[in-house]
């Protein structure tokens, strides 16, 4: 059985949701309340009743919209972080253009992650679940390349404990050759995710993997979702691994709660899909 994560806080979470719609935040909260056990739903119009709710108790996890009533959904974020005792709840923005944002570096510190509305509402629950009740899935397969031993090792353990398999390779190469093993049905694999990390040593990068799945391979984000890690704080860098095509990124040092939630959500959204294809 996978091991309970650190960042399990509460069988009964209470999640703010903030959106200046009234309708948005009621196809939120009833999504919530079907996909989330326990869960309480706070409502909050702007970002003045969202300070009044964060004044009142704790809560596990926030969702913003970015245009508010009273100003920017931003300003949500950095309110959660200076509230007593709130310092390392999950802060999510909730917008059309999420991945614009994502891709110009244009969230502050103070958010933790973003997620697109246009991938709808059963996602949104999804997306959160992993945050406040995360759940493993089981048998999925993730490809990692690493180049540091010691690192990847430590890696592993971390989604080992959720039941995930991992294939470990040092060299961006040596995962074209897996894959392309794969593309030919002359593999035992069956690969769900492409971690990586952004340095490798040798002639090719991390952004090299992400390039080369998507032009060479022809994989699309749903169909082998890419996360990419990275010690880089340059915003123009990380924009270039965005556009390149990885689906998110999971900045170092690694904090095993936002990776184990960034792999897990990619591979639930991607068996949504599949499952969608089928239908």
């Amino acid at each position: 059985m996978a091991q309970e994560l650190r960042h399990l806080i509460s069988d009964a979470p209470r999640v703010m949701v903030v959106d200046g719609s009234k309708l948005v935040r009621k196809m939120i909260a009833d999504m919530l309340r079907r996909e989330v056990p326990g869960v309480e739903v706070v409502g909050c119009s702007s970002i003045a009743e969202a300070r009044k709710a964060l004044a009142t108790g704790e809560v596990h996890l926030v969702t913003t919209a970015l245009a508010l009533p009273d100003g920017d959904g931003l300003e949500i974020a950095r309110s959660v972080r200076e509230s007593a005792g709130q310092a390392y709840v999950p802060v999510i923005v909730v917008s059309g253009d999420a991945q614009q944002h994502l891709e110009e570096r244009r969230f502050t510190e103070f958010v933790t992650d973003y997620f697109d509305k246009s991938l709808g509402h059963e996602a949104l629950a999804t997306f959160i679940r992993g945050y406040v009740q995360p759940e493993p899935i089981v048998g999925a397969t993730i490809l990692y390349v690493e180049d540091s031993r010691v690192v990847a090792e430590t890696t592993k353990r971390m989604l080992e404990r959720q039941s995930l398999k991992i294939v470990h390779v040092l060299k961006a190469e040596d995962a074209f050759a897996l894959l392309t093993a794969e593309s030919l049905g002359l593999s035992t694999h069956r690969f769900d995710l492409v971690l990586t990390d952004v340095t490798l040593k040798g002639e090719l990068s991390g952004r090299d993997v992400v390039q080369r799945i998507r032009v060479d391979f022809a994989y699309g984000k749903r169909r082998l979702p890419i996360l990419v890690m990275t010690g880089d704080g340059n915003r123009d860098n990380q924009s270039e691994l965005l556009q390149a095509g990885a689906n998110d990124l999971v900045l170092k040092p690694i904090e095993e709660r936002l990776l184990v939630t960034k792999v897990l959500f990619q591979l639930r959204l991607a068996r949504m899909d599949d499952a969608r294809s089928l239908v």
